[in-house]
């Protein structure tokens, strides 16, 4: 019989709060889309059906805004909530050198992890200070197309600055005039998150290279970034390559073009189970650029010499700060 440890009754107020703010991004992340979803088909049948068919033609006038920049604001990026949230693991963004504003980037973000809890509070918050860190630079963290087809939820995300992962969404940001725009790229998408736990160092990115020629057409500078603890937010139900759950998870992902991962943490009362993460703290890491010259039509030969250039890059950032950040001389990426 598994034993429950519960939380201590004093809590400090400022970790309840830290608690509450992850709640609401769990939740969020889980289940707002379909309450938004399940709120405009309840307006669209009541007597106040008229908002919905207004808002209707809204979405269809704005149908392109998602990957066309999206439509941040830096009121929601500076919530207050945003900062309990960072700090409940905490979050931590670091930088190795300075980045030019008169160029634009496209960051490689690894590892995915369950929920991409680093990706979301450096990049679509102010929490970390990356305005501060990076002046001059406006990060866009490139999310499914799925989520911004949802009503309501997807003018609520764009405001943290998420965008379509659409090749015309990457291709407006990384070709705007006079620099200072970021694309942000969780390389390994859904399927790297169905080996998400602690200890994992595998990321799926041999056979991914359409950021590589993304980045060649445009010009763009290709930074690596490591996240150190974002594996560590989760278990996970056992799952290995060729399991009857493995297949069906990668069954559904095909099909509805998100994973499923089975992952389970603590609770908001007790630490033995539930669905928030661990209090771990990430260190998310961001290497230094790779100049690349712009390339229109790149052939196959630039995109492998750049692709090597980059797990390089990547490799060097991890073997340089994994001693930093816990993880023994003799653990190493594996590229799959």
């Amino acid at each position: 019989m598994m034993k429950i440890e519960f939380a201590p009754l004093n809590v400090p107020l400022r970790r309840r709060l830290q608690t509450a703010a992850v709640v609401q991004w769990v939740f969020s992340f889980l289940v707002l889309a379909q309450c938004c979803l399940a709120m405009f088909i309840l307006l669209s049948l009541s007597r106040w059906w008229i908002l919905a068919a207004l808002y209707a033609g809204w979405l269809y006038l704005d149908r392109d805004t998602p990957s066309c920049g999206g439509r941040r604001s830096h009121w929601v990026r500076s919530w207050t909530v945003w900062k309990y949230f960072s700090d409940y693991f905490p979050i931590t963004l670091i930088k190795t050198v300075d980045l030019d504003p008169k160029h634009n980037y496209l960051f490689g973000f690894h590892p995915h992890g369950v929920l991409v809890a680093g990706g979301f509070g450096n990049f679509c918050t102010e929490a970390s200070g990356f305005s501060a860190l990076f002046p001059g630079l406006m990060p866009y963290l490139l999310m499914l197309p799925f989520w911004f087809r949802v009503p309501f939820f997807r003018d609520y995300i764009m405001c943290g600055g998420l965008v379509s992962s659409e090749k015309a969404s990457a291709s407006y940001i990384l070709s705007r005039p006079g620099g200072g725009h970021v694309a942000v790229v969780a390389v390994g998408g859904a399927p790297e998150s169905l080996d998400a736990r602690p200890g994992a160092l595998t990321l799926q990115v041999l056979n991914r290279k359409g950021f590589i020629k993304m980045a060649l057409k445009h010009g763009a500078h290709l930074v690596p970034v490591f996240s150190f603890g974002e594996n560590e937010l989760f278990d996970q139900m056992e799952n290995p390559v060729g399991s009857l759950l493995r297949r069906l998870q990668e069954r559904l992902q095909k099909v509805m073009g998100v994973a499923l991962p089975l992952f389970h943490a603590r609770g908001v009362f007790q630490y033995s189970f539930g669905l928030l993460p661990y209090r771990k703290p990430i260190h998310t890491v961001v290497g230094r650029p790779i100049a690349v010259t712009q390339t229109p039509s790149p052939s196959a030969e630039d995109i492998e010499t750049l692709h090597k250039l980059y797990l390089e890059g990547l490799t060097q950032l991890f073997e340089e700060n994994k001693a930093i950040y816990g993880i023994p001389q003799n653990k190493h990426l594996q590229f799959i």
